[in-house]
């Protein structure tokens, strides 16, 4: 009920809150703004895990057993988002309230008939929900190779996942100082290919260090992805539309997180986790090649 509760909540604030980015910043700087405000989550990627190890030895000299020490990280993590909801009420954003009002099915209605004439926004909804659903695996099996593979701790997982936080950072830093560029679509599809080829080398590694390498890459390669993607749905979407396009991405970009999590969850039942995520990496490169090879609007913008 808790996790329901959760993603109910991101439901409402999610497109909210990328719809609110366009409103902060000019156009022609919104891919910087959309590649900078993915940092804020991808640096927490990588100090939260550090955080958490800290924590744990802190509380462990203090006699604490690991569930009651699991406790005090999620303690702390409550308190921190204080400090967002503090910011949040900070800002003094204009509103500019609609010409026409309109009921919630309309307004969906509306937002779904847009999308569905708009061939480059569904090419890149769809892309969205493939690169989740089938990439976000390698994060979800981050704890079965630790334990299973590299035959560590809490720890080693929290350096795992701090190299594919510190990753993201990079590729969101690159794509900021980029900004907005030509064949953006080109880009996101090559890097989506490389992404997929990440994910089947990590699966195959067997040595820490270079686990470590790959984790970095695949995060940058994500980052690049998401951040150019996200970018050309909110530069394409009018103002009036923003906020139901935005609504309608999130749902493929967020869906496509627990889906692809619970169907590899699955699939690893019977096969094993590593042969899952080399399926995966595969059919991610396969779908970057399909959208390069037939486009459908993705490759010319």
């Amino acid at each position: 009920m808790l996790s329901f509760t959760t993603g109910l909540a991101q439901a409402f604030g999610g497109p909210a809150y990328q719809s609110l980015v366009p409103s902060l910043v000019d156009k022609k700087d919104l891919p910087n703004a959309v590649a900078l405000n993915s940092i804020q989550f991808n640096i927490a990627r990588v100090l939260g895990p550090l955080l958490f190890a800290t924590t744990l030895s802190i509380t462990a000299g203090w006699g604490f057993v690991e569930q009651q020490s699991m406790a005090v990280c999620f303690a702390l993590n409550a308190v921190s988002f204080l400090v967002v909801i503090n910011t949040l009420m900070a800002l003094r954003v204009k509103h500019i309230p609609p010409t026409e009002t309109r009921s919630m099915r309309d307004e969906l209605q509306g937002g779904i008939s847009y999308v569905r004439q708009r061939p480059e926004l569904v090419a890149l909804i769809i892309l969205a929900a493939t690169t989740t659903f089938l990439g976000f695996a390698v994060l979800t099996f981050l704890p079965v190779f630790t334990k299973s593979v590299f035959q560590g701790d809490a720890r080693t997982y929290s350096r795992l996942l701090a190299f594919s936080g510190a990753g993201s950072v990079v590729g969101a830093l690159i794509v900021a100082w980029l900004g907005k560029f030509k064949r953006m679509g080109r880009t996101a599809l090559l890097m989506q290919a490389f992404y997929g080829m990440f994910i089947v080398a990590f699966a195959v590694s067997r040595t820490l260090w270079l686990s470590d390498v790959l984790l970095f890459l695949t995060g940058a390669a994500l980052m690049v992805v998401f951040s150019t993607v996200t970018s050309l749905v909110q530069l394409i979407a009018p103002n009036e539309m923003r906020g139901r396009v935005m609504s309608i991405y999130m749902v493929a970009f967020r869906g496509g997180m627990p889906l692809g999590s619970l169907a590899s969850g699955y699939a690893a039942t019977y096969i094993s986790a590593p042969l899952v995520l080399e399926i995966n990496g595969i059919l991610l490169v396969l779908v970057a090649v399909y959208f390069l090879i037939r486009s459908h609007g993705i490759r010319e913008i």
